[in-house]
């Protein structure tokens, strides 16, 4: 019964729950037709899974009295969901999975002229870095952050910007899918990442070494453990977004090095 319990969301949101049944309903029926592999199915599914259980469960009552599981929620939503599913590369399926009536609804937008320019400057490495990390940053300023905390408008419009903008950063410097063709150079993707990575240790180390409460809304609205004072509880978020967020860019590196390699290794082979 307590796992039943914990599955139960905190604080319902009706749009994410649909957005998420929509993407998984759209996915299964695609696979139906394309028959993407087994790990590319596997990263889609945990990643929504993951992107689901930080938000639509009493994980989200936590993240809401705790900084550090705030944070810890923030490296989920922004970092490992969007980075699985980027690397799952569903696009093509989940466009598979679409009714006919809604492809030619959606494609007349998708093709329209403000939606494309809209997507060309998304699609900028510095556009796309700057908001990466802009966005975070953003929302961490405590005055910002103070607000977000108790009006749940502006609670959930932060959570999804920091999902959007994983979602737009990973899909463009992660390994493409082989049919793309428009997509950055390795070194432009590689340093894309390396360029996310300073600002998240600076910002992440100056909260760990704060001496004092930076973010006191979780002081007044309740500690979920109330034996961990407000400076360790920072520090413990610091260090979140210092290292495990740092290391997601080492991790995307590496797999587009190795990319590169088996492309390199399969042209001198031919």
């Amino acid at each position: 019964m307590q796992i039943f319990l914990w599955l139960t969301p905190w604080e319902k949101s009706l749009t994410f729950i649909a957005v998420i049944a929509a993407a998984a309903i759209l996915f299964v029926k695609g696979c139906a037709s394309r028959q993407p592999p087994f790990r590319q199915k596997l990263y889609f599914w945990i990643g929504l899974a993951a992107l689901y259980s930080v938000s639509q469960t009493q994980f989200e009552y936590y993240s809401e009295h705790e900084f550090f599981m705030h944070r810890l929620q923030h490296v989920v939503l922004h970092h490992v969901a969007p980075f699985l599913i980027a690397l799952a590369r569903p696009g093509a399926i989940l466009w598979a999975g679409a009714p006919l009536k809604g492809k030619r609804w959606i494609r007349p937008i998708f093709e329209s002229r403000p939606v494309q320019q809209l997507l060309s400057i998304g699609r900028q490495p510095v556009i796309a870095v700057i908001l990466f990390d802009g966005l975070i940053f953003f929302w961490l300023l405590p005055s910002v952050h103070f607000l977000a905390m108790i009006d749940w408008r502006l609670y959930r419009l932060m959570n999804w910007s920091v999902i959007i903008t994983g979602l737009i950063f990973w899909s463009l410097v992660l390994p493409p899918a082989p049919e793309q063709t428009l997509h950055r150079s390795a070194g432009c993707r590689i340093a894309m990442m390396l360029a996310v990575m300073p600002p998240q240790i600076v910002v992440g180390s100056l909260i760990f070494f704060a001496p004092q409460e930076l973010y006191p809304i979780y002081t007044l609205c309740g500690r979920a453990f109330a034996q961990l004072d407000p400076v360790t509880d920072q520090q413990i978020g610091g260090l979140l977004m210092w290292i495990p967020a740092s290391m997601m860019s080492v991790i995307g590196i590496i797999m587009v090095i190795r990319n590169e390699l088996q492309h390199s290794e399969h042209a001198i082979n031919k």
